[in-house]
């Protein structure tokens, strides 16, 4: 009797500390973010007067001035066009290549699935000249179309292994009798295997939405005017212009990370989807 009532003692104590640790670290990852929101809402004297307190009368002015001072249309229209654009390029194109990888076991189709994947430990910052020398020989510097390029190439590794992964958990049957129907290998893709495949779809595409979205680099060296200038980039100079304006400046950095919250939201239920299927098949 004892012995149980100890090892029931140490169950729950274990369980209170693993979920102290667990709302901990959520705090910690989490205080930044509700920081920025709350303040957003103040006025920039309540902001220098206490970082930390509540805002008396919340304001959305921040958000206005945001979006009326600045051309925060014009670089969320920015973001939106080579993010998706991106996206949709890299799952169409790569997603054909991870099908023809997971399917078809030809010469070769091991390692060039290797080297595709092993590009993902390959650091932009040497290749960052010759991206740009590239791009320029190519006259699409301060295009949407340079941005919208090198977001697809950089989403190549995860589009890859994601699609490449759950496209080898669909049973062959479904496809083999998809052949005796009269079903070419593109139908067969499009109408069978890709539909199937919608929660590593969802997957890839978000990560590789959210690596463009919230990319600086690339936008910084292969954009210069304000009409090709995404958000995440725009944040730099909007910093200067709300130097001393504090709620009209976390308004923005608040706006600028919006979709990518809400992209997630919405695909978070493929998203485990993908997640639980990828952990099945191991």
């Amino acid at each position: 009797m004892t012995r149980n009532s100890g090892g029931g003692a140490g169950a729950v104590a274990g369980s209170v500390l693993r979920y102290a640790v667990l709302a901990f670290v959520l705090l910690i990852s989490l205080a930044p973010a509700l920081w920025v929101i709350v303040s957003s809402f103040k006025t920039n004297a309540e902001v220098l007067g206490s970082a930390l307190s509540i805002p008396a009368n919340p304001s959305l002015d921040g958000y206005a001035e945001a979006l009326t001072r600045t051309k925060f249309p014009l670089f969320f229209m920015n973001s939106a066009i080579a993010s998706v654009g991106a996206t949709v390029a890299a799952i169409g194109i790569f997603g054909m290549a991870a099908y023809a990888l997971a399917r078809y076991d030809f010469w070769g189709s091991r390692a060039i699935y290797a080297v595709l994947i092993s590009s993902v430990f390959i650091s932009l910052i040497p290749m960052l000249q010759p991206i740009t020398l590239v791009i320029r020989t190519l006259g699409l510097y301060d295009t949407r179309w340079a941005l919208i390029l090198v977001y697809m190439v950089k989403g190549l590794p995860v589009a890859i292994f994601i699609l490449h992964s759950y496209f080898k958990t669909i049973p062959k049957d479904l496809e083999e009798a998809a052949g005796i129907d009269g079903a070419n290998m593109w139908q067969t893709y499009t109408r069978i295997a890709l539909p199937l495949a919608r929660p590593a779809v969802a997957a890839a595409g978000v990560l590789i939405f959210l690596n463009s979205w919230n990319d600086f680099l690339f936008a910084l060296l292969l954009t210069q005017s304000e009409n090709t200038r995404t958000l995440a980039y725009a944040l730099r100079f909007f910093e200067n212009q709300f130097s001393y304006d504090f709620p009209t400046l976390l308004a923005a950095i608040v706006l600028t990370l919006f979709p990518s919250v809400v992209v997630y939201v919405m695909l978070q239920e493929q998203i485990q989807k993908s997640l639980i299927g990828g952990a099945i098949r191991g």
